[in-house]
């Protein structure tokens, strides 16, 4: 029998409702009033996240932030910063106890992703797992040098035609693993690297010219237009297939979404939250 996991499909929210439904998921999955879930959604409007860890008046250039109009929001996974735009954005929440998850983290974030690379594929790209091999590699996931999520390797990368396609954050909270990512459809490299302080402009040049060798955008290696609605079904088949689970669309009830949104407000609209570090 396959196991049935719940689908909340694409839609674009606030980034504060975002953060809060993630959260929201994640911890009505440990008192397992909902089975495990996978979520798509988009930003509205387009939105700078960090890092849980990541300090936010030292790195980010808010001027810019605030000049293109955008949203700011802190994670609660650790990771980088990511520009939300022209993308498809996932959550998987699933129990730490789960019989398919592996016990440590990057275990765990690789069978995650067996659903990321099979979307890839149902888009027609070869994609692959790329795993760090010399040490220079694997001190490097210790101490990324850079603000940018897509531009820090990772155990378990996955890449097509050797560049990083998804960028992911984990973290772990009341016995459940919370994963989500980005799925960048198309990328504004120049918007992205306005939004961080760097020493220089040299430096940022330099920082900039890494990040294009190493990541791309869905529509530069499909080499055409993928929608967000083609995106949505092909990675909603790319779950099923990699975890070998059937997804059941789910709508929340009011009393849900009232619940989220307080908590989008409470929590995550907050500059305690934004900018505490």
């Amino acid at each position: 029998m396959t196991e049935v996991w719940r689908f909340i499909n694409w839609s674009k929210h606030s980034p504060y409702y975002n953060m809060a439904l993630d959260e929201a998921l994640l911890e009505w999955h440990s008192e397992g009033k909902i089975p495990p879930t996978i979520r798509f959604y988009g930003w509205d409007p387009a939105t700078l996240s960090i890092g849980y860890f990541q300090k936010a008046e030292k790195e980010v250039n808010f001027e810019e932030v605030r000049k293109r109009g955008l949203g700011f929001v802190r994670r609660p996974t650790g990771g980088r910063g990511v520009l939300h735009d022209d993308e498809l954005t996932y959550s998987v929440i699933v129990s730490e106890q789960h019989k398919s998850m592996p016990h440590t983290v990057t275990e765990a974030y690789r069978v995650i992703s067996e659903g990321l690379l099979e979307g890839f594929r149902a888009l027609g790209l070869d994609a692959y797992f790329a795993i760090p091999r010399t040490e220079e590699e694997k001190e490097g996931l210790k101490n990324p040098r850079s603000s940018v999520c897509f531009d820090a390797p990772s155990w378990y990368e996955l890449v097509v035609e050797g560049r990083k396609v998804a960028g992911s954050a984990q973290t772990r909270q009341k016995g459940v693993i919370l994963q989500h990512g980005s799925i960048l459809l198309s990328i504004d490299e120049e918007a992205l690297f306005s939004m961080f302080h760097y020493p220089s402009e040299r430096v940022k040049e330099r920082m900039r010219k890494s990040f294009h060798n190493k990541a791309v955008a869905v529509n530069d290696v499909a080499g055409r237009i993928v929608s967000i609605e083609e995106a949505n079904e092909a990675f909603k088949k790319g779950f099923e297939k990699g975890l070998n689970i059937k997804l059941e669309e789910y709508m929340l009830s009011e009393e849900e979404e009232a619940y989220v949104e307080k908590l989008a407000l409470d929590k995550y609209a907050k500059d305690e939250w934004n900018y505490r570090r």
